[in-house]
C-alpha cells in the first residue's frame, strides 16, 4: 500500500461536517478514481491527500512520492512556471553554479537536477507546450496551457504516486486522448477525481464520496453506473413494500377498531352489572388509539424517509422529463436556412488574424452540429459570429433571425445580483403567478429555503438548473441552442441530465464541446473543425 487514509474528517469554518470516517487503501500500480455529486468535498479531500490542507482530523500515511495536478490555477498566477512547479530554486542554484558562484548550499539546493531545464523542455514538448521560459507568469497561459504544464511535472519529478484533480477539464480533444492513453499505459499509481466517462472507464476502483465517508465499487466506470442504477431500483422497491405493509397494517387497524367497537357496545351494556367505573374504560380507549397512532407514525416516518433518499436520488430525472416536455417541439420546419457564412476571419485588437483557412458554414434548421479544434482555435468565438454578436472582420455571415439561447460553461444567461427567485421572475415571460414560478423552482429541486439565496454562490449544478428553469420561464423552446463546453464542472449526474435534455430537443444544436460521450450520446450529426 502506498497512501491510506483514516477516519478522515473534515469540517466547515460553518461548523457543519463535509464529509466524515472516509477509510480507503490506495495499492501499487493502482488506479482509482473519486466520484460524487458536486460540493461533497472531493476536491478538498484531496487537497488533504496531498499536504495542502491541514484543517482536518484522521491520519494520513504516504509511502512514496507524491504529486498532484490540481483543479483550480487561480492562486497560482501571481507565480511564474518555475515557481508553480516548485523547482525555482533549484533552477536558481544552478544558474548561480554556471555563473562561477562556487557556495557550498547551492549545491545541496540543486541535488542532481543538473539536467533539469532539458527535462522540463522536454516534458512541455511530450504535452504539446511551447518551449515557455521558465520564468514566465503563469497568468499569461491558457487554462489548458495551465493543466499541460502540471502535467509535463509529472515527468520532470517521476512520482509514485499521482493525484488528479478534474484533469481533463480544460484539455483539447487531442490532448484528452493523450491523457486517456498514458492513464491507460503508466504504471503509476493514481488517484483521479473526474465527471469524465471516458476517463473514469479507465480506472478501477471508483470510490464515491459521500457526508458519512467512502462507498466502494469495484470496477470502471460501467460497473459503477450499473450498481448506482441497482442501488436506486432496489430502493424504489423498499419503498413499495413499506407503503404495502403500511396499507396492511391499515387494514388490520381498521378491523382491530371495528372490533373493538363491537367490544365496547357489549361492554358499555353490561358496565353497571360488572362494576367497571367509566374512567377505567376511557383509560383503555385512549391506550388503544395511541398505540394505533404510534404505529401510523413509526410507518409514516419510514416511508418518508425512503422516499426522501429517492428524491435526492431521482431529483435530476424530474428536471430531465420536465425540459423534455418543453423542447419537444421546434417551431422552424426542418432544413431553412439559419445561417451563412463564407470565408469569416476575426482580428484580434492587434491586427492578428485567428484562423488560417477562414472557415464556412452553412447552418441548416434541425442541424446538430459539433464545433472543434484545439484550445485556441477560436470555438467560442466562432459561436459569438453565428449569435451576431460579433462581427467578421473578412467574409460574410448572414444570420436569420430566430430565438436563440446560449448556454455556456459560466453560466453567464445567470445574473450574479439577482436572487434565484429574481432570476426566475426576470425570464417569466408568460405572466405566471409568484406562486407558480415559485412551484415551478421547486420542480427544479430549489426548495423555499434557497428562494433568496443569492445567484453569486450557487454550485455550477445550481446554475445550470437554474438555467434551465430560466429556458421553462419562456413563451416557447428556443430554435437554436448553443452550448459552450456545458459538461465542464458539472458532476456525472448533472451530465446525465444534460444529455438527456439536449437528446429530446427537437431544435437546432449547436456545441462546442471536447467531451466525446456527451456529444455521441446528444445525437451530433455534423462537425465543424477549426484550427488557429
Amino acid at each position: 500500500m502506498l497512501l491510506t487514509a483514516q477516519n478522515i474528517t473534515y469540517t466547515l469554518p460553518t461548523g457543519d461536517i463535509l464529509f466524515q470516517d472516509v477509510h480507503f487503501t490506495l495499492h501499487k500500480g493502482e488506479k482509482a478514481a473519486i466520484a460524487g455529486n458536486n460540493g461533497t468535498g472531493k476536491s478538498t479531500l484531496l487537497k488533504i491527500l496531498a499536504g495542502r490542507e491541514a484543517a482536518y482530523t484522521g491520519t494520513v500515511n504516504r509511502q512514496s512520492t507524491l504529486y498532484e495536478v490540481p483543479q483550480h490555477f487561480g492562486h497560482y498566477n501571481q507565480l511564474s512556471i518555475a515557481q508553480a512547479l516548485g523547482i525555482d530554486q533549484q533552477l536558481d542554484a544552478l544558474n548561480a553554479i554556471l555563473n562561477g558562484d562556487t557556495r557550498e548550499g547551492l549545491f545541496d539546493i540543486l541535488g542532481d537536477n543538473w539536467d533539469l531545464p532539458e527535462r522540463c523542455h522536454q516534458a512541455f514538448e511530450k504535452w504539446g507546450l511551447p518551449p515557455f521560459p521558465l520564468d514566465q507568469p503563469l497568468a499569461a497561459l491558457s487554462g489548458g496551457e495551465k493543466t499541460k504544464v502540471w502535467l509535463a511535472g509529472i515527468d520532470i519529478f517521476k512520482p509514485e504516486i499521482i493525484l488528479l484533480d478534474e484533469p481533463t477539464n480544460h484539455l483539447d480533444a487531442r490532448t484528452r486522448q493523450q491523457l486517456y492513453d498514458w492513464v491507460s499505459t503508466t504504471a503509476r499509481t493514481l488517484l483521479i477525481v473526474s465527471h469524465d466517462r471516458q476517463l473514469l472507464e479507465l480506472c478501477n476502483p471508483i470510490w464515491e464520496l459521500q457526508p458519512q465517508g467512502i462507498h466502494a465499487y469495484g470496477g470502471n466506470y460501467t460497473f459503477y453506473e450499473e450498481q448506482k442504477s441497482m442501488a436506486t431500483a432496489a430502493l424504489q422497491q423498499r419503498i413499495a413494500h413499506q407503503e404495502k405493509a403500511w396499507k396492511e397494517a391499515k387494514r388490520q387497524q381498521q378491523q382491530a377498531l371495528q372490533r373493538k367497537q363491537q367490544d365496547n357496545a357489549r361492554a358499555n351494556k353490561n358496565r353497571e352489572n360488572a362494576g367497571i367505573p367509566k374512567i377505567l374504560l376511557n383509560t383503555r380507549k385512549q391506550a388503544a388509539e395511541d398505540s394505533t397512532a404510534k404505529l401510523r407514525q413509526v410507518q409514516q416516518e419510514k416511508v418518508g424517509q425512503l422516499q426522501a433518499a429517492l428524491e435526492k436520488t431521482s431529483g435530476t430525472e424530474q428536471v430531465s422529463r420536465l425540459m423534455k416536455g418543453h423542447f419537444a417541439q421546434s417551431s422552424l420546419h426542418k432544413g431553412k436556412v439559419l445561417v451563412k457564412a463564407t470565408g469569416v476571419q476575426y482580428t484580434y485588437p492587434s491586427g492578428t488574424t485567428l484562423w488560417q483557412t477562414p472557415p464556412d458554414l452553412t447552418l441548416l434548421s434541425g442541424s446538430r452540429l459539433a464545433i472543434t479544434g484545439a484550445n485556441g482555435s477560436g470555438k467560442s468565438t466562432f459561436l459569438q459570429l453565428l449569435m451576431g454578436k460579433l462581427l467578421p472582420a473578412a467574409g460574410e455571415c448572414i444570420v436569420t433571425p430566430v430565438r436563440c439561447l446560449y448556454l455556456d460553461q459560466d453560466y453567464t444567461l445567470i445574473d450574479r445580483s439577482k436572487t434565484v427567485l429574481e432570476q426566475a421572475m426576470a425570464f417569466n415571460e408568460t405572466l405566471l403567478e409568484t406562486a407558480m414560478v415559485k412551484t415551478l423552482l421547486v420542480h427544479f429541486l430549489f426548495e423555499k429555503d434557497s428562494w433568496d439565496k443569492s445567484c453569486a454562490v450557487l454550485s455550477g449544478g445550481e446554475m445550470l438548473r437554474l438555467s434551465l428553469c430560466s429556458m421553462m420561464m419562456q413563451h416557447q423552446a428556443p430554435d437554436m441552442i448553443l452550448l459552450d463546453e456545458p459538461t465542464n464542472n458539472l458532476d456525472l449526474e448533472n451530465i446525465k441530465m444534460l444529455t438527456q435534455i439536449f437528446a429530446a430537443y427537437q431544435g437546432t444544436l449547436v456545441v462546442v464541446s471536447h467531451d466525446a460521450v456527451f456529444l455521441q450520446e446528444i445525437g451530433i450529426t455534423t462537425t465543424l473543425a477549426l484550427s488557429s
